[in-house]
């Protein structure tokens, strides 16, 4: 790895690193033992809101849109309705609030008075109107074995 000559401990001490990269620069030390570095991609994907008024503020990097929200994130197969929509840029999260209604390309849905949308995770986190609860629609693939099985049964509701 090193040239055959021998380097005194003493100045490896006295000059700590100095020593090394004149070698690294020279190519004593094989470039090939080293990794190369490998950059990450960022991938950009828009989210299209239109409203009846909306606000951005550059600072804080909010924007806040009111009145008949329509939100569109293509890349992630989504569609939302709502009365408001705030978009947080650096918490990267969508807050939508108001008779909020979110559509997957899946066919998925969510309904509830407040939803929030953490953009990384891919999750929803969704909070109903007062005295009511949030809805939600899954489909699910069925396969022929599960098709033609009978659903288990469902035990009786027990209320106190």
């Amino acid at each position: 790895m090193f040239p055959s000559h021998k380097i005194s401990s003493s100045l490896i001490r006295r000059f700590g690193l100095g020593l090394f990269l004149p070698a690294v620069v020279a190519g004593v030390i094989s470039p090939n033992r080293l990794q190369p570095a490998t950059a990450q991609t960022v991938q950009r994907s828009p989210i299209q809101i239109t409203a009846d008024i909306q606000e951005y503020d550059a600072k804080s990097q909010v924007a806040i849109a009111r009145g008949n929200v329509q939100m569109l994130y293509n890349a992630r197969g989504i569609k939302a309705t709502a009365a408001q929509a705030q978009f947080f840029n650096r918490e990267r999260q969508i807050v939508l609030s108001g008779n909020v209604y979110i559509l997957q390309q899946s066919g998925n849905s969510i309904r509830g008075e407040r939803v929030i949308y953490l953009i990384d995770s891919g999750r929803f986190v969704a909070q109903p109107q007062s005295g009511r609860q949030v809805e939600s629609i899954y489909i699910i693939e069925e396969n022929n074995n599960t098709a033609t099985a009978p659903a288990p049964k469902t035990p009786a509701l027990k209320r106190k």
